[in-house]
């Protein structure tokens, strides 16, 4: 029996009550109603250190109590400005990923209902939500973050937990990139409009945020004949490289202006093509999850690829993905197979979101899942962990029709 089922005929809650819905990120966060079409507020993941004043990640942190500390402020800093309602009279649903930390999931838990003392708290799996939107419960979801890429495939509502895959490859990993391409290839347009070298001065000006609106706003993700050539010329400088893209000005600080170049826009993305060490990348990895789902299944994962995230929104990603799998592919044993991609009804960055929201808009869908406040401490006297989607003691269906 699949774990989500149809929700047309399920009842909404009462819109007094309506439940909180959060999807905590490691750089961003969506915040909002159950009921909406999309997040009220979409708020990055820092908070500010009582210490230096600086902003800091909040769920970058091995200390549990730096970590509970920031979890809280994060938390009540939403509910301030974002929310204005009253924690205790609503219900939380929260989206997680199943390859997540347990301790940051142990943390939000104990936050929720210790400090802000939470009428009850589900935590749902991205991955599964995301499906939701679509209206379907079989497909490959692959969540492109800032962190990390990680690929499970979905079957009749259950995830395959054994055939899962992760890479560090996100956001982060192509800011890196960026910075690098940006120190070796691009120059600075001073006042007297002579163009320079980056001095150290102007890396330093090139902060997280700074490279994520550079990433947003200028580069793009090249084609796989582009993508050969340029790694041809940058092995080898005798080769030619094909035509650049225009280069753009993007100002700085003051009259000092970076001429980012076009081979610097469309390189920075490669990152996610370019195989490491063990030879995988982010169309490897979801080839090697299909190769680990059971023979009979893997067809209608290749048709049913569902892409979220928000690095996923990347001009040109989804087109170049799917090309790289149809080429990789044909050199194994899947060339039978159509790659296929879905297209959700939101944004991207929101689909998760918008999945924990029709869920917490089902009194049917969401009671199942919650854990009230009483059962959350009676099971902390118990030493007993959260409920865990990847644990079948959790998942495992009553057969009424069962003897006792």
């Amino acid at each position: 029996m699949p774990l989500y089922e149809s929700i047309s005929s399920l009842t909404l809650h009462d819109e007094k009550h309506t439940t909180v819905i959060f999807d905590f990120g490691s750089a961003y966060t969506k915040v909002g109603f159950a009921g909406e079409t999309g997040p009220r507020a979409i708020v990055a993941s820092v908070v500010e250190c009582p210490d230096t004043g600086n902003n800091v990640p909040v769920f970058e942190s091995s200390d549990p109590q730096i970590l509970r500390r920031r979890i809280t402020l994060f938390i009540l800093k939403i509910y301030i400005r974002c929310l204005l309602v009253n924690p205790k009279e609503r219900r939380i649903v929260v989206v997680e990923n199943l390859l997540g930390s347990s301790i940051i999931k142990e943390t939000i838990a104990c936050v929720l209902f210790r400090h802000f003392e939470m009428v009850s708290v589900s935590f749902v799996p991205s991955h599964l939500v995301a499906l939701l939107t679509l209206g379907v419960e079989t497909g490959l979801v692959v969540d492109i973050g800032y962190s990390e890429a990680s690929v499970i495939p979905v079957f009749g509502g259950v995830a395959i937990l054994n055939a899962w895959q992760a890479l560090p490859l996100g956001a982060k990993a192509m800011q890196m990139s960026l910075k690098a391409l940006l120190e070796e290839r691009s120059s600075v347009i001073g006042e007297d409009g002579e163009a320079t070298s980056l001095q150290d001065s102007d890396l330093q000006l090139l902060t997280s945020q700074r490279l994520e609106d550079i990433l947003v706003r200028c580069c793009f993700v090249s084609t796989p004949e582009r993508s050969e050539r340029l790694h041809q010329n940058k092995a080898d400088r005798s080769n030619e490289p094909p035509p650049p893209p225009p280069d753009v000005l993007y100002p700085l600080s003051g009259e000092r202006t970076l001429k980012i170049s076009g081979t610097v826009r469309e390189m920075a993305a490669e990152v996610l093509f370019e195989t490491d060490a063990d030879n995988l990348c982010l169309p490897s990895i979801i080839l090697d999850a299909i190769n680990k789902c059971p023979v009979d299944v893997r067809r209608e994962m290749t048709a049913n690829l569902v892409v979220v995230g928000g690095t996923a929104a990347m001009l040109g990603l989804k087109k170049r993905l799917l090309q790289e799998l149809r080429l990789q592919s044909t050199r194994g044993d899947m060339a039978p197979y159509t790659f296929k991609l879905h297209k959700p009804p939101v944004p991207d960055n929101c689909v998760t979101w918008l999945g924990g929201c029709l869920l917490g808009s089902t009194e049917a869908g969401l009671a199942p899942r919650s854990v009230t406040r009483e059962q959350y401490l009676a099971a902390c006297k118990s030493n007993a962990p959260m409920p865990d989607w990847s644990s079948l003691v959790y998942n495992t269906q009553h057969d009424p029709r069962a003897p006792a």
